[in-house]
């Protein structure tokens, strides 16, 4: 990875609609958005993987009126990818994880596994009842990976453009997301740049004393 050339961008803010991700980068993409790791593998999201042009027209539809200029860029991309979080952790969610985990032999014994098991639990139990912040703390885990699926992209010559600017109760809506136990916590345009669009100034950043102290 070209970590030079990453420093020196900026992030693409416009697509060239007549451009499509090859179906190979876009399996090895996904692939990597599998594999993301989350705390304790708590796994609390659902993609939905948007690339016909009546899947982002649905949702460029249902952004909400103050974010109705983000539709051109959801039309435009190659795919977009609507990442959910879950709103709370049932005990059928955990049973899930813990049965795919026995199941994919992530523990050398079961002794191992049944005592990561306990460790979730009570981990699980803390989030909910002590600091009663369950759901914000999935959406980190989703901001995580959001962030390492675009270095990913990156690497695979991809633009990747994270959108907030959305109404998550349309959105969830659209797309039946609640449904699930789940609901829309941020969006993931990628494809190709739109080069007549594309910022050529410098970027602009703090200097490094301002942001960085030494202990």
């Amino acid at each position: 990875m070209d970590l030079d050339k990453l420093m020196d961008k900026h992030l693409s803010r416009y697509f060239d609609g007549s451009k499509t991700i090859p179906e190979e980068t876009v399996q090895k993409l996904l692939t990597f958005l599998r594999s993301a790791p989350t705390s304790t593998n708590i796994q609390p999201n659902h993609y939905y993987v948007l690339s016909t042009p009546e899947g982002k027209e649905k949702l460029a539809a249902n952004l909400g009126e103050r974010f109705a200029d983000n539709g051109e860029k959801i039309l435009n991309s190659s795919h977009t990818i609507i990442m959910t979080t879950r709103a709370d952790i049932p005990e059928e969610h955990l049973d899930a994880v813990f049965g795919k985990e026995r199941e994919d032999g992530r523990f050398p014994t079961l002794a191992k596994q049944e005592h990561w098991e306990s460790m979730t639990r009570d981990f699980v139990n803390l989030r909910s009842f002590t600091y009663k912040d369950t759901h914000h703390w999935m959406e980190k885990q989703t901001y995580m990976v959001l962030g390492l699926v675009m270095m990913a992209a990156a690497e695979l010559g991809v633009e990747a453009m994270p959108l907030e600017g959305f109404d998550p109760i349309t959105v969830d809506n659209a797309f039946d997301i609640r449904k699930s136990g789940h609901t829309t916590t941020v969006l993931l345009a990628l494809g190709y740049p739109d080069l007549e669009k594309q910022y050529t100034t410098a970027i602009s950043r703090f200097e490094p004393e301002q942001l960085f102290t030494f202990a």
